[in-house]
């Protein structure tokens, strides 16, 4: 090294990197886990069968205040998205950025493309897989929405949706994996840690909700592998979910094949 010349920094540790992933689960999608656990656990022990419970995803924040209300949905929606920041920067800082992960705009037709066909395939099935268990007494009823009709009720959901979107595919697909890579953990370990962790913060839900986000989670790794972006995966759930809210919103208690509380 010639003289005055800075020493290069060695990259994180396997401790560093395991340690920072955790941190960034704990503030995330693993206390979700947790959450959903502890619900589950609660809705198992209550009274009357799992499908007479309701678990309600967009709930109003201030009833009767609607102006509030919007207050606190748009604040809800900012904050669960700083953990994906934190992701961001955390790229950026070991000189990856989002790029990496394909979480960027270089491709914006194959993401919407390929998105728009994957969510028409596991839209439908999910759909299908949630009436069966509820169907069996294995899963709550699923409220999607259950706003008041005010101007920015669908517009909330749609970023509800987005934020949602966004969110999992990150963190559960884009940096997890990467982070596991990085690790030394084999594909087959890395895609299994995935869907199980997109399984658990989906049981509050029932067991339909865990053994299908299982079912999604793997597709949605295997793809992403694939692929090498998580563009797509963004785009699908997005588009999953929106059809859910907004088909909830217009179609509940009209429609007598969708289950409502």
């Amino acid at each position: 090294m010639g003289a005055g010349a800075e020493p290069v920094p060695a990259g994180p540790t396997p401790r560093t990197l395991r340690n920072e992933a955790l941190l960034v689960l704990a503030l995330s999608l693993g206390a979700s886990a947790l959450a959903a656990l502890i619900s589950f656990t609660g809705a198992l022990t209550r009274p009357g069968g799992l499908s007479d419970q309701a678990a309600n995803l967009n709930r109003s924040l201030a009833p009767d205040r609607p102006w509030l209300d919007l207050a606190w949905q748009l604040f809800g929606i900012a904050t669960a998205l700083v953990p994906v920041l934190l992701v961001l920067h955390l790229l950026g800082r070991e000189g990856a950025g989002p790029r990496a992960i394909g979480f960027d705009l270089r491709r914006p037709g194959f993401d919407l493309g390929r998105g728009a066909l994957l969510a028409a395939g596991i839209g439908g099935s999910g759909l299908l897989l949630y009436l069966g268990a509820r169907e069996a007494g294995l899963n709550l009823t699923v409220v999607p929405e259950s706003l008041p009709e005010v101007w920015w009720k669908y517009p909330v959901l749609v970023l509800s949706a987005v934020q949602n979107s966004v969110l999992e595919e990150v963190i559960v697909v884009g940096y997890l994996l990467r982070r596991l890579d990085q690790l030394g953990w084999g594909a087959g370990a890395a895609m299994a840690a995935s869907a199980v962790l997109r399984g658990l913060y989906h049981l509050y839900q029932g067991i339909g909700g865990l053994v299908g986000n299982m079912v999604m989670g793997v597709i949605f790794v295997w793809l992403y592998r694939r692929w090498g972006r998580v563009g797509p995966l963004v785009a699908a759930h997005a588009l999953i979910d929106i059809v859910a809210f907004l088909g909830y919103g217009l179609l509940a208690g009209k429609v007598g094949w969708l289950p409502t509380v």
